[in-house]
């Protein structure tokens, strides 16, 4: 019995890790985009902030150099529950404050609340999030412009980090976000499909958030808004040139703290939106409701897929099967030559990416280990039935002019 379902499991884990292979190479893939408009959108850009006074300057620094026209876009901040001087860094760098003064669990309310405050904004055509902790590039504004003009609603763009070389963590983080950015959004949109939205970076237009409204019931109001989209009928772009640097964790416990917030939001979004996904794709033929179910189901399987070598040992044991050297040796030698493929294939992301493997070796070698220790907190997030939204501080003083544009 326990043969049988260790079988049923594995090629179910096959089948899985298969389809988002074949996926992936729609990164291979050219699209052109043809403007239909020739429009320059007004955009009020977004920051939810709490205590962010060491970095909200450098990111309205960054967004005050875009190479976009003055007049067509505000930057607001919006503060909640601060107990330093967060509002008066940012009032002092010249963007307009709204005070959240009601009790929010998360960045997904304090974006629905600044949504209800500029409900009634005829100006705005769009509206551009970011986190207080992000810089800019120049180019961002006018790249999702023209995604604006190409008939697009929804966009993600390309999300970078700005303390890359601090240390292995925050290094693993960007690889993870460079693999995210070329192998899931840029393949999907190469294939027409619909991209993910990503935490920070992303446009949405006004009358998307005016006709579908912004309610998000979880911890990671990104991929909940993503569902939404699709079950709405909203493609999302992914636009390359339309970059965030954002900082990246550089201590193991808050890297903890982080990922089981983005686990337990996951599994919220399985449970919340599954059922409705399935039912949308099979109804409709509609993928993109299918792909985002898959993308929840990850949490489960990476639990999952740990387990099955455990099993198979134990169903070698029970069967008194003696385990001889040579099956050792190459379960060692088979650990070895994939560890190696690992490597290699960061490698080659961080030169397809354009940037220096030597300001990323902490993460290439130990990138494994990034990922390893994401299976205990996702195994614990199953079992959990409430999750706090537990604050990162940042404090990397890094400005646009100190990056590589």
């Amino acid at each position: 019995m326990l043969e049988v379902f260790i079988y049923i499991i594995s090629v179910f884990l096959f089948v899985y890790l298969a389809y988002f292979v074949i996926m992936a190479f729609g990164v291979f893939r050219k699209r052109e985009i043809k403007l239909k408009f020739k429009k320059n959108s007004f955009f009020a850009i977004l920051v939810a902030a709490r205590n962010e006074e060491l970095v909200i300057g450098n990111l309205i620094d960054s967004l005050k150099r875009q190479n976009y026209p003055k007049d067509s876009y505000e930057i607001f901040v919006i503060v909640n529950n601060c107990t330093d001087n967060t509002k008066k860094v940012a009032k002092d760098a010249g963007a307009t404050v709204i005070d959240c003064n009601e009790k929010v669990k998360s960045k997904g309310d304090v974006l629905k609340f600044a949504f209800e405050k500029l409900k009634n904004n005829k100006e705005i055509d769009a509206y551009v999030i970011f986190d207080a902790d992000n810089i800019v590039h120049s180019e961002f504004l006018k790249k999702m412009n023209d995604i604006l003009n190409s008939g697009y609603s929804v966009a993600q763009g390309f999300r970078d980090s700005k303390n890359v070389s601090d240390n292995w963590l925050s290094s693993s983080y960007t690889i993870l976000y460079y693999i995210q950015s070329l192998f899931i959004n840029r393949a999907r949109f190469n294939l027409g499909k619909s991209s993910f939205l990503n935490g920070t970076g992303f446009m949405v237009k006004k009358e998307v958030i005016d006709k579908h409204g912004f309610n998000p019931v979880t911890l990671t109001e990104d991929i909940e808004f993503t569902a939404m989209c699709a079950v709405n009928d909203e493609k999302i772009a992914f636009v390359e040139d339309a970059i965030t640097y954002d900082e990246q964790v550089v201590k193991f416990r808050d890297s903890l703290k982080q990922r089981k917030r983005w686990s337990f939001g996951t599994i919220q979004c399985l449970k919340h939106y599954g059922l409705s996904l399935v039912k949308k794709g099979i109804k409709d033929k509609k993928l993109e409701c299918l792909d985002i179910v898959l993308f929840y189901f990850s949490i489960i399987l990476q639990i999952i897929s740990v387990f099955i070598p455990i099993l198979t040992l134990i169903f070698l044991i029970f069967n008194s099967q003696k385990i001889s050297f040579n099956f050792v040796f190459i379960c060692i030698c088979f650990t070895f030559a994939f560890y190696i493929i690992g490597v290699l294939f960061r490698m080659m992301i961080i030169k397809k990416c354009g940037k220096k493997i030597k300001d990323m070796l902490g993460g290439i070698l130990w990138f494994d280990i990034f990922l390893f220790s994401w299976i205990p907190v996702s195994f614990l997030c199953l079992f959990k039935r409430d999750c706090s939204w537990d604050q990162i501080k940042h404090d990397r003083n890094i400005r646009a002019g100190d990056l590589e544009f």
